[in-house]
């Protein structure tokens, strides 16, 4: 585990990142900044993917996943926005439930056992707020705890230790994580820094393959970004690997027309173009439908029918791409949104924010079913009714990195903070027998001995200096500076002191060393003796 939000200094790492010229919002490759330099080499020599798709706004959950057992407490709740029970696509082998009638790609895949549907996932005491519910579901954190960094940013930082110091090398040449659509989200925040890059749009994306810059304003503020833009262009060797992956890969399937499928036919090519980039992000907005969420002649249709319809064709979509390119048994997909919607509708069509609601797992290699019941409901539910969560969001985050990217137990408790529930949701026979890899890149600046370590442990810190002045700081799961055991002058050499832990409170920390322009963030797990 290495690398923190609380260095702010250290520009986040997205390979295109907003900034202002004079005023004007521009969007620029930073080829200098050694965020950069570190994206320009990441990921990883196993060959496992996960793509994340964030749905964003608060997807209705139970009109995206019917429950046809118990339909007439379904109808009951929500008459003026139910789907027609004759309308609810069928899955094969299970009578239970059905899909919404415009998710026919999700269909296919489910009947073709590359589809499972996770039930009611949520988390205790659930937050409303779109804002502070997204920052839950990206830090994977309880939801009285404002963690400053991303469940998928403290997997890549324990993964890739060091980074960015090393990076980019000749085992991991590629980017750690790719967004595709915004910058870098807190999802994939480690440590010290954003261990991913960012794609704002499919347009830049085109543009850099094809060497097309957009225009600037013939202004001084213009020519400025032409010449940042042109100075990126010598120097940044990261686009210059996207480039090349993606050359190698000249046809792809069809998509349809909508963003999302723009979005994941970028990531397709780049997994088929061999690029070793272990996580991607990418996102479909819209989902908050508190009104007119469905047409009023025929409920079928409407707002959130669109977006379901672009989901589902995008993802199949998009596992047709990845079985074209032979990369299919390489990668596993995953919905979540902030939040559910509430059981009853309200009186404009639409639905309120609410708690728990399905996710669904894709992927040639995902256990294929349903994992779960349908959620029960109140026959006489009200507006303030919510769907109680049968499992926690964070237990199928333990079982994608337990079970397709072979974390280790101890490795699982520091990433998510403690033990969570392991789901069959996912064939683990890949990590069967197979030893963690090892990823250190570059010098070992710092370690800490014993780790995990208990209250009665004696805790050693050895660290590297290159002389004057040397900072270390112990730095819990929220971001909090804790402890300084180490803020002085120092000579060059190798130095080891005794961490006195009294007092701290369970749980994962880490050991920042800071000397002149240098840092280095190394994970430590206090355990119960």
């Amino acid at each position: 585990m290495k690398r923190r939000d609380f260095l702010r200094n250290s520009i986040p790492a997205a390979a295109i990142f907003p900034a202002i010229v004079d005023g004007y919002a521009v969007k620029a490759f930073n080829g200098e900044s050694p965020l950069m330099r570190a994206l320009m080499n990441p990921a990883v020599d196993t060959d496992h993917v996960l793509v994340i798709i964030q749905l964003n706004g608060g997807n209705d959950g139970l009109n995206m996943v019917i429950p046809v057992s118990n339909y007439s407490g379904y109808y009951n709740a929500r008459t003026n926005i139910a789907i027609p029970e004759t309308k609810v696509l069928k899955l094969n082998g299970n009578a239970q439930t059905g899909l919404h009638p415009t998710m026919k790609g999700m269909q296919t895949l489910f009947n073709d056992q590359k589809l499972n549907i996770i039930q009611a996932v949520g988390y205790p005491d659930p937050n409303f707020s779109h804002f502070r519910a997204t920052d839950i579901w990206m830090s994977g954190s309880d939801a009285d705890k404002n963690v400053t960094t991303g469940w998928t940013g403290r997997y890549l930082s324990t993964e890739y230790p060091n980074y960015p110091v090393g990076y980019p090398n000749d085992t991991m040449p590629d980017p750690l994580a790719i967004q595709i659509g915004s910058v870098s989200s807190l999802a994939l925040q480690g440590p010290s820094i954003n261990m991913g890059m960012s794609i704002t749009d499919p347009t830049s994306f085109y543009n850099l393959l094809n060497g097309i810059e957009d225009p600037v304003p013939n202004t001084p503020a213009g020519h400025e970004l032409a010449y940042i833009r042109k100075i990126a262009e010598l120097t940044n060797q990261y686009a210059k690997r996207i480039k090349e992956a993606a050359g190698l890969v000249t046809q792809q399937t069809a998509y349809p027309d909508n963003s999302l499928a723009a979005q994941l036919k970028i990531v397709a090519r780049l997994i088929g173009g061999g690029l070793k980039t272990r996580i991607y992000m990418v996102s479909h907005g819209g989902f908050d439908t508190h009104a007119d969420q469905t047409d009023s002649t025929d409920t079928t249709t409407g707002n959130h029918a669109t977006l379901l319809s672009e989901v589902s064709t995008a993802i199949k979509a998009f596992m047709d791409d990845c079985k074209y390119l032979a990369v299919d048994e390489r990668v596993v997909g995953m919905t979540f949104s902030e939040f559910g919607r509430r059981i009853k509708s309200n009186g404009s069509m639409g639905t309120d924010h609410g708690a728990a609601a399905p996710m669904l797992l894709f992927g040639k290699n995902v256990i294929p079913g349903i994992t779960g019941n349908n959620p029960s409901m109140p026959a006489g539910a009200n507006v303030n009714d919510n769907i109680p969560f049968q499992y926690d969001f964070r237990s199928v985050y333990a079982s994608i990195l337990e079970k397709w990217f072979c974390v280790t137990t101890a490795d699982l408790e520091t990433i998510l903070f403690r033990n969570f529930q392991s789901l069959d949701i996912i064939n683990d026979a890949s990590c069967t027998g197979k030893k963690p890899d090892n990823h250190d890149a570059g010098d070992n600046l710092i370690s800490t001995y014993p780790n995990p370590f208990t209250e009665s442990d004696t805790v050693t810190i050895r660290f590297t200096t290159k002389g004057d002045h040397t900072l270390i700081q112990i730095i819990d799961a929220l971001g909090r500076v804790v402890r300084t055991p180490v803020d002085g002058q120092y000579t060059l050499g190798n130095y080891s002191i005794t961490f006195d832990n009294r007092g701290l409170p369970s749980g994962a920390y880490y050991a920042r060393l800071q000397n002149g322009t240098m840092q280095q963030v190394k994970p430590m797990l206090k355990v119960r003796g």
